[in-house]
């Protein structure tokens, strides 16, 4: 008896609910980035040095902390989760990101990045490499 009641319940509980990914929860995606260059229109190319190797992490920088002049030997995305960064490109000129923005980051063109807010910035980054390729060259 009790498998028969729970047997109704657990079908009537099924029929029920709406499939896991519906046409209408695409009204709800928000585009952050789709394209094939960078900031600075730099054509995005994977390294081909060895197997893909993917990194993500969150990057916190106090206020006025500078990234110091880098570039990056990948595509590299980056999210602003808290807070805003200005880069500098040199002659690709200087974009301040706020919270919300995405972008790709600029690869061959050496950057520099500051916090000039008044809060913390969070930044998730995630590098698209290869074995063998370096996501981040310091330059001085």
């Amino acid at each position: 008896m009790f498998f028969r009641i729970f047997a109704r319940g657990f079908l009537l509980l099924c029929l029920s609910v709406e499939p896991v990914i519906a046409a209408d929860d695409y009204a709800r995606v928000v585009p952050l980035f789709d394209g094939s260059k960078n900031i600075v229109g730099e054509t995005l190319v994977y390294p081909q040095s060895g197997p893909a190797k993917v990194t993500s992490l969150i990057v916190t920088m106090e206020p006025g902390e500078e990234t110091g002049p880098h570039r990056h030997g990948v595509p590299t995305y980056g999210y602003i989760l808290e807070g805003q960064v200005t880069v500098d490109y040199g002659t690709h000129g200087t974009r301040t990101y706020r919270k919300g923005e995405a972008f790709m980051e600029a690869e061959g063109v050496t950057h520099d990045g500051v916090n000039d807010g008044n809060v913390p910035v969070r930044i998730l980054v995630v590098f698209m490499g290869a074995e063998g390729a370096s996501n981040v060259i310091h330059e001085k």
